[in-house]
């Protein structure tokens, strides 16, 4: 591998590929805010505009700002975002709702606490570029809110009945761990501290089994395993990238066991998600090889790969270990020849087992301006230290 040369690669793709691929076509030049729903050519085919895709572009083009270069396109295009996001995104109490409609006009109600992840994210980021303290107000009233919701994300819009089975979500937690380092800079050191402690615990010594080698997307409230569908669904690219989550949190607290803990772990999870028979990462898989209850279970997806191939290059980074490095070229390899598109821009996101472009679509409901971008940026900053 040739560091130096890779890293070039990678920051061509996010700059000359991906970006302007965003750029071009996503703009609602009309009611503000970002078209998602984009086929293969960039063309729109639908103008629903789902909140948690709206504040990952916000928070994109806010990091390419800060992280990359200060050029007024890229900060100009999230405010953007952020100006249709005030004016619509939440609801009276401050909950950010799901999805609306192209004129904001709520479609949704705030039942997905991720959309107010996404939004502390965005306006934390913002406030960065921008100085403007008002931006960092909306970012730490809802990361309140999220820490007073977060032992029930869904509220009054939960679907379960009450007392049954009641079971905790890896989700959250994972995030958690990422976006406390995201918007540090906005919060008290206190309690930047006690989310890092309870976030690495959580993660690591409750979802995380070691007798199973893999992190259950689902747990009893009282940490034990439920055997059920919801109890023994793995995610392995949730996993690996709550990997490389821990690892920065790892890096920050300059912990050395939990460094290594969390190379294992991925090593494991990676090792245990790869479809050996045609490559790729599995998208569900049931941790006693019950039929999974996810008929989507065998597609190969764009934001798995690309978080596996983080999370691996910074094993490799933080420990150089050489099965980290092994497997990123594998990722690698497998990656740049089953979701890039060299004639349009941007990744396909869905792959079926076969490796084979299942949907040619380059964003929708879940595809957005995010992982990709985050990943090249990462990846290239990484591999440029590396060299």
């Amino acid at each position: 591998m040739n560091p130096q040369a890779l890293s070039k690669t990678y920051q061509n793709e996010l700059l000359n590929n991906v970006i302007p691929f965003w750029l071009k076509h996503s703009a609602d030049n009309t009611y503000g805010g970002y078209f998602t729903c984009l086929d293969r050519t960039g063309k729109v085919f639908d103008t629903d505009k789902f909140v948690w895709l709206q504040c990952r572009q916000v928070w994109t083009f806010s990091m390419l700002y800060n992280e990359v270069e200060k050029k007024q396109e890229w900060l100009d295009f999230a405010l953007s975002g952020a100006r249709f996001l005030i004016k619509h995104g939440r609801d009276k109490e401050g909950n950010w709702y799901f999805s609306l409609t192209r004129e904001g006009q709520p479609l949704i109600q705030p039942y997905n606490i991720f959309s107010d992840c996404f939004a502390a994210m965005a306006f934390g980021q913002l406030a960065k570029a921008t100085g403007d303290e008002s931006y960092a107000a909306i970012a730490h009233e809802t990361f309140s809110n999220i820490l007073k919701r977060q032992d029930a994300p869904k509220g009054k819009y939960s679907k379960a009945y009450p007392g049954t089975r009641y079971l905790q979500s890896f989700a959250l937690p994972m995030i958690l761990s990422n976006l406390v380092l995201e918007i540090e800079h906005i919060l008290e050191p206190k309690l930047v501290n006690e989310v890092i402690d309870q976030g690495i615990d959580t993660v690591m010594n409750k979802f995380y089994r070691p007798d199973l080698r893999v992190i259950l997307e689902h747990i009893n409230a009282d940490g034990t395993t439920s055997d059920s569908f919801e109890g023994r669904l793995v995610n392995p690219g949730h996993g690996l990238e709550a990997m490389w989550f821990i690892m920065d949190l790892a890096k920050k607290t300059k912990d050395e066991g939990l460094m290594n803990k969390a190379v294992e772990v991925a090593l494991n999870l990676m090792g245990y998600g790869w479809d050996t028979q045609y490559g790729g990462i599995f998208y569900f898989m049931d941790v006693k090889n019950c039929p999974p209850l996810q008929l989507e279970w065998d597609q190969k997806l764009w934001w798995v790969h690309i978080e596996a191939m983080i999370a691996m290059l910074k094993g490799y980074q933080h420990t150089g270990n050489e099965n980290c490095l092994q497997w990123f070229e594998k990722l690698h390899d497998y990656t740049w020849n089953h979701f890039t598109d060299s004639e349009y821009g941007e990744w396909f996101g869905y792959l079926n087992r076969r490796g084979e472009v299942l949907i040619s679509l380059k964003g929708g409901k879940w595809k957005g301006c995010f992982h990709v971008p985050r990943g090249l940026y990462q990846i290239g900053k990484i591999l440029e230290q590396l060299s």
